[in-house]
């Protein structure tokens, strides 16, 4: 779970006069220096054929890129609160609506408390894998939360995002222009939507977060390659870390893969340290920055960066908590949560 940081014919036409001479009597040595009038006629109609298929084609490559207008995101019915049993473990945070601080407090862990951290990232894994094959035309986001909801207590663990500073639901989807923390609602998902599903549980005292954008239905190809790039970015964000290296390589590499395909990144929101404690230091900025500090064994943090097809400034719904993209465009997450050791990263949310 994030927090903030505070013309086409006449290329077709010039296309053929190269391949075909413009004037038909230019072509008659190849004929023996002459053509008949109906040899003519039928040479023309072929030309005119060429150019008139080679149109079509274009104008279909065309209409694929072009992104498919949608109704904006509207908030639905939301509805109450889902109860948790009393023998689960609670995080501090429960029974307060202030959102907490963040904690200047590293997450490093012992041997211990790094098999508590795989636990806790594999379930929250497991139950993102589970929410997704949800994710269909007509289902409501309300019931991938409760669905979601289930999953976790019956695992014996708490859904972290309830009653985080007050949020209403046990996990956040984001549909379409929605950058992250989508309340959960009656709205319906649509043929052709994009969502992010971002699920973090509490298990044995510490938090596993991870989220990952799902395709629902016949997504058009500009989303579908949206999405498939701000995956490669959270891969090539994970890549460069390791026990001495630099947070800031982080957003270095990120920002360069999404520039190649010109994705905006979101600077507002960045990943966090995660453990005992939902929400830590270090901030993990996700584009271009000159931050210092040095990633440590032993270490676990997210990194989830959000990629926009357009503006990467949002607009925040009267809720306080539902991001939107300003110019309405589509906008894409992936997340992990990693332990860093000597020569590498650990994904802790990998199912």
């Amino acid at each position: 779970m994030a927090i903030s940081a505070n013309s086409s014919l006449h290329l077709s036409s010039s296309f053929c006069r190269d391949v075909f001479p413009t004037s038909l009597s230019s072509i008659c040595p190849l004929y023996g220096g002459s053509i008949s009038r109906k040899g003519s006629v039928v040479f023309a109609r072929r030309l005119f054929g060429l150019e008139e298929a080679m149109r079509i084609q274009r104008e279909k490559e065309l209409q694929d890129k072009k992104p498919v207008k949608r109704s904006p995101l509207r908030r639905g019915k939301v509805s109450p609160r889902l109860p948790v049993p009393d023998h689960i473990q609670k995080p501090p945070y429960v029974g307060s609506n202030k959102l907490p601080e963040l904690s200047n407090e590293y997450q490093i862990h012992d041997s211990e408390g790094i098999s508590h951290m795989r636990a806790a990232g594999e379930l929250a894994a497991r139950v993102l894998d589970y929410a997704g094959t949800l994710v269909r035309p007509s289902v409501t986001t309300d019931e991938i939360d409760k669905a979601v909801h289930q999953m976790i207590i019956d695992a014996g663990a708490y859904p972290s995002p309830l009653g985080y500073g007050g949020f209403p639901k046990s996990v956040c989807t984001s549909v379409n222009e929605c950058m992250c923390h989508g309340i959960p609602d009656s709205r319906q998902l649509q043929d052709g939507d994009i969502i992010n599903i971002d699920v973090t549980v509490y298990l044995n005292g510490y938090h596993g977060d991870t989220s990952k954008t799902y395709l629902c239905g016949n997504v058009n190809d500009a989303m579908k390659r949206l999405v498939k790039v701000t995956q490669e970015c959270l891969e090539k964000g994970i890549a460069v870390c390791k026990d001495g290296a630099s947070f800031r390589k982080i957003g270095k590499v990120i920002s360069e893969h999404a520039e190649k395909h010109n994705y905006g990144v979101v600077d507002r929101f960045v990943g966090h340290g995660v453990g005992t404690v939902f929400h830590s230091e270090p901030i993990i900025y996700h584009h271009r920055n000159n931050h210092r500090g040095e990633m440590v064994e032993g270490q676990t943090f997210t990194i989830e960066p959000i990629l926009t097809m357009g503006s990467i400034d949002c607009i925040t719904w009267g809720d306080n908590w539902t991001a939107v993209t300003d110019d309405g465009r589509p906008a894409a997450q992936f997340e992990h949560s990693i332990l860093i050791t000597k020569t590498g990263a650990e994904i802790l949310t990998k199912c």
